[in-house]
């Protein structure tokens, strides 16, 4: 059984009573909440490594949003037994990129790892382009199983 908490963007019906966060902080708190919420009442194994994990996906992603895809729209987090999917939309069509961490003239950039990070961390990245424009990124970062 899949647990579904969801807010969603303009291009998909809205759920009044649960907003979009506008910044990575309020996506980290949500995440944090529904993951406790989830593993205190399901028993799902949840430990501190995993839910840094999930949170540093959901902060990268949420960023990436904010400052590449002009603002989150949508957001959801499902929790199942195999672990924690994060989904972020935003109203850009761009497909992340990985940039070399020097530029042309071999000076280190600013950024740019926050994608790197969101595909070491996540089993799973998606990106699917929303009907009405834009995209929504999806990452699932594994829980420990049961020991």
């Amino acid at each position: 059984m899949r647990e579904t908490h969801r807010t969603d963007s303009p291009a998909e019906p809205r759920r009044p009573h649960r907003p979009v966060p506008c910044r990575p902080a309020d996506a980290r708190r949500t995440v944090r909440r529904v993951v406790a919420e989830r593993c205190r009442t399901r028993a799902i194994p949840c430990d501190d490594d995993a839910l840094d994990d999930v949170l540093l996906v959901t902060s990268e992603l949420a960023t990436n949003a904010i400052l590449h895809g002009g603002g989150i729209t949508g957001f959801d987090v499902d929790v199942d037994s195999a672990g924690v999917s994060v989904s972020v939309s935003d109203r850009s069509d761009d497909v992340p990129v990985v940039e070399a961490p020097v530029d042309e003239r071999g000076r280190n950039r600013l950024g740019g790892r926050g994608w790197p990070i969101v595909c070491l961390l996540a089993r799973d990245v998606s990106v699917a382009g929303l009907p009405r424009g834009g995209k929504r990124i999806t990452a699932v970062v594994p829980l420990p199983r049961e020991r």
